[in-house]
């Protein structure tokens, strides 16, 4: 199979844009994530799939972690943290209840470790909810490789 043409094929999958954020023994870290999915009620759980080359995989192992879900105004942010940071960071850090997260996000979900499975090159990250919060704007979206809008007055309808 072609790894690039299987890529373009689940590119066409239209998502939403998160950062997950999480303490570390330096401070905070946070990775761009689109591979983010709700996974039960009840328990209120969510996942997240993260890559085991990345920094992001060793920090997440047993860790609390927050998803901040961005607003379309937020493509800077996105790129910051997919490895294309700014010269000034585009975003501010709030400390949260349990886990670092980010200001002005559309919604963060902050977890604590439940379970990690194997997923092949990546490790799916399974976390209690614990806290969350929401505002009504505008979401970033990801879908073919480019950055677009889900306007909120459409989710509306």
């Amino acid at each position: 199979m072609d790894a690039r043409e299987y890529r373009n094929c689940m590119g066409r999958f239209a998502t939403g844009v998160t950062v997950v954020t999480c303490r570390t023994e330096s401070g905070h870290h946070g990775l761009t994530a689109n591979s983010f999915t709700s996974v039960s009620l009840d328990p209120p759980l969510v996942s997240v799939s993260v890559d085991r080359k990345t920094k992001a995989f060793e920090h997440m192992k047993n860790n609390a972690f927050t998803i901040n879900i961005l607003k379309s105004c937020q493509e800077d942010v996105a790129m910051h943290f997919a490895g294309r940071p700014k010269e000034e960071e585009p975003f501010t850090w709030i400390e949260g209840d349990h886990t670092p997260r980010l200001a002005e996000s559309l919604a963060f979900i902050e977890c604590a470790p439940w379970q990690e499975y194997d997923g092949g090159d990546h490790v799916l990250f399974v976390g209690e909810v614990e806290n969350f919060a929401y505002t009504d704007d505008d979401a970033l979206t990801y879908f073919s490789g480019k950055f677009g809008c889900l306007a909120a007055e459409t989710q509306k309808a």
